[in-house]
């Protein structure tokens, strides 16, 4: 590793946060030592101490530098993948750039997929990363605000503006339900907007801090309650006042507080941490999660009744691959955005590359698509991109969209006019990742996924064994 060129540092004070997780000590110093000029650096070495360190922390890191191939499975890059949909539970904002030995493209077509904005592969010059990382934290700073707006005019979202609508004056909770990246939090401000609701509005991601921090969080903690409650403080309930509070990823609330939260849900009272007394909140709960909560519920760790008190009005938001021609108005949108802020004329899309838009499955949503935006906008300005350039951008693994799920024929064609196409190698792609997906559901249970994947036992243990398997390689 080559030392950069030599630059000013930049204050401490105003140095961006830069996560790095890689269980390397080696490359973890040495980028450490060599970033530490520009940036407010913290290393750890595994998914797990990484989201530990993330929940005590107050303001999120602006960037995360990750290595997908973490411990326990350090040759595979299952944590990296987890990790990065872990950063982004935790900041929607904060922009991963993955740093990975697994350089092959399915891999980092699967990580952007993911929300990862820059895939880059080992060995990097210290130089070059250095100057991404600042572009990114330029970009970042010059961004405009992102306006609570649903773009679409497709039956799913002329249903989901409906119910906005409707809900958006009422008293009562609201549950958001859907996939990651579908647009949870711009729902939970279109319905307090919508209602033309001046009080605040106060936002609180339960997956994005310390689980023993969440109670004081929420409903604030008189002085010496708990070591470092130097003073006393209000919580979330008292400062959101008769507002709106969005609880989101409510999923992750300990089973201990689902039933103070049930409490204040069913009369407005609650307690701060270290006080009797008794106190009252008027905010209106809206909550979202990506998990399936009546599951949950079966499963024993989210409370009946307090699922039900939750969703006495329920919005499902619809996946991006049930949108239809929606993306191509999404397209459109985060275009403009995305060129104006930049300040480069927008790119465009020949008639096989919008045929591929349409076909693609976004497994990611409409924070994949933004992603996949911004990279086009960077890399094409002003030139028309064929079918081939687009679907480098593609995750291999990805679901087809509506249109294509009744026609096998025409995902072929999408492939196969890209050029490069290697039956073999996608079959394997294809292969690993419904063991992946299986092994997931099956929580690491070899029989229970061979059962899901409708295989002998032993044909599922020589499958993962294949030093290939996933790989993509050629034979």
């Amino acid at each position: 590793m080559t030392n950069p060129a030599p630059s000013t540092a930049t204050p401490l004070a105003s140095r961006p946060g830069l996560l790095i997780v890689d269980d390397d000590p080696l490359i973890a110093d040495s980028l450490s030592f060599l970033l530490e000029a520009d940036f407010d650096v913290v290393s750890h070495a595994s998914r797990a101490a990484a989201v530990a360190w993330l929940r005590q922390q107050a303001t999120p890191p602006a960037l995360a530098l990750v290595d997908l191939g973490l411990p326990p499975c350090p040759h595979r890059p299952d944590e990296g993948y987890a990790l990065i949909a872990d950063l982004l539970a935790h900041s929607a904002d904060t922009r991963i750039v993955v740093l990975s030995g697994q350089g092959e493209e399915a891999v980092a077509r699967h990580a952007r997929a993911l929300g990862a904005t820059e895939f880059v592969a080992k060995p990097a010059p210290p130089a070059a990363l250095n100057a991404l990382l600042r572009q990114l934290v330029r970009t970042q700073h010059e961004a405009p605000p992102v306006q609570a707006v649903l773009v679409g005019r497709s039956a799913p979202l002329e249903r989901l503006r409906a119910q906005v609508e409707q809900y958006a004056g009422l008293p009562y909770p609201v549950l958001i339900e859907g996939e990651s990246g579908t647009g949870k939090d711009i729902v939970a401000n279109r319905l307090h907007a919508a209602g033309g609701n001046q009080r605040p509005f106060l936002a609180l991601n339960c997956a994005a801090i310390s689980p023993s921090l969440v109670e004081p969080t929420l409903f604030g903690h008189a002085r010496g309650a708990f070591t470092g409650a130097q003073s006393a403080r209000a919580g979330y309930f008292e400062e959101a006042a008769n507002g709106t509070l969005f609880l989101d990823e409510i999923g992750e609330l300990p089973l201990d507080l689902q039933a103070k939260l049930l409490r204040v849900l069913e009369n407005g009272e609650f307690q701060r941490v270290g006080e009797t007394r008794l106190r009252h909140s008027g905010a209106r709960i809206v909550a979202a999660t990506n998990r399936d909560l009546t599951a949950e519920v079966r499963a024993g760790r989210f409370r009946s009744d307090l699922y039900h008190r939750l969703g006495v009005f329920t919005i499902s938001l619809p996946a991006l691959r049930d949108m239809g021609e929606d993306r191509l108005l999404l397209l459109d949108h985060f275009r403009n955005r995305v060129c104006s802020q930049l300040d480069r004329p927008p790119f465009t899309l020949d008639a096989a590359a919008r045929e591929a838009w349409l076909g693609y499955g976004f497994p990611g949503n409409v924070r994949e698509l933004r992603n996949i935006v911004i990279r086009l906008a960077t890399r094409y300005p002003g030139r028309e991109i064929g079918c081939g350039e687009l679907v480098a951008e593609f995750d291999p693994t990805a679901p087809a969209g509506p249109d294509e799920e009744r026609d096998l024929a025409a995902v072929a064609a999408v492939h196969l006019r890209a050029g490069g196409f290697r039956l073999d190698a996608r079959l394997r792609e294809w292969e690993s990742a419904y063991i992946d997906a299986a092994m997931r559901l099956a929580r690491g249970n070899v029989s229970a996924a061979a059962r899901l994947l409708g295989i002998a036992r032993t044909t599922l243990y020589h499958r993962m064994e294949a030093p290939d398997r996933g790989h993509g390689a050629d034979d």
